[in-house]
């Protein structure tokens, strides 16, 4: 997967591409993201990307020709096999980003992500560039670098052979609508507080049932609406009923 992230900003991603997760990917080739300076495409000796709205009004907007340069660029080297490419907005107007949305991205071999920056972008911009609006919640940033940072995180760990494990991914909280059911490690007693015995009793049957019951019930007190949307079984549904009453 290649993803291709336009921003005022590019010193801010460094950081996150020589870390963790996202630094081995790269070196293991799994995935290729590439920091597109919108500056690089503006044609005046002052690389001026922002002006006043018109009608008036508080704060400085992006003008709309280099972010269509930029896109336009990057499209210009693509094969049919890299085409339907999603162009996604971070923007406070987006969809509110999710697990289930994460997961839908990873279809694509290549994704443009565009940073917002003042206070917005030309609406034209909006209108016949992007293909997807995408919001990590209902609060503004100083910049959508944040939430690119976000989304990419989200994104390539969901990638085949990013983790260590494919079940890392799948036993997540929101992965399969429910928050993740409570964890430990050694050692088995820390001042005082034992771990359940059933993490230690070895019965695999056991310990699925009770972190399936420990999952539904973590949701229910910290996320109960959740619950309406999660994917449940027949009885996982029923147990979520029987702990709602009590």
């Amino acid at each position: 997967m290649q993803i291709e992230i336009l921003t005022l900003f590019p010193e801010m991603f460094p950081g996150l591409l020589s870390s963790s997760i996202l630094k081995r990917a790269i070196e293991r080739e799994l995935v290729e993201v590439n920091i597109h300076n919108i500056r690089d495409y503006t044609h005046n000796k002052h690389h001026t990307v922002d002006d006043t709205p018109y009608g008036g009004g508080a704060g400085m907007l992006l003008k709309p020709e280099p972010i269509f340069e930029a896109v336009e660029t990057i499209k210009s080297g693509l094969s049919p096999e890299e085409c339907p490419l999603p162009v996604i907005l971070l923007t406070p107007q987006g969809r509110l980003f999710s697990q289930k949305i994460a997961l839908e991205l990873t279809r694509y071999r290549r994704l443009i992500l565009i940073c917002g920056h003042y206070e917005g972008i030309d609406e034209r911009v909006a209108e016949h560039l992007v293909t997807d609006e995408i919001s990590i919640g209902d609060y503004v940033l100083s910049g959508g670098e944040l939430a690119a940072m976000v989304v990419t995180d989200a994104v390539v760990r969901l990638v085949p052979g990013v983790l260590g494990s494919e079940a890392s991914a799948a036993d997540d909280s929101h992965t399969t609508g429910l928050l993740e059911y409570p964890q430990y490690t050694r050692p088995p007693v820390y001042r005082d507080w034992a771990v359940p015995e059933v993490l230690l009793s070895g019965n695999h049957a056991q310990v699925a049932k009770w972190r399936q019951q420990q999952a539904i019930t973590r949701t229910l007190e910290r996320r109960p609406e959740l619950l309406i949307k999660a994917n449940l079984s027949p009885a996982e549904r029923r147990l979520a009923e029987e702990l709602q009453k009590g």
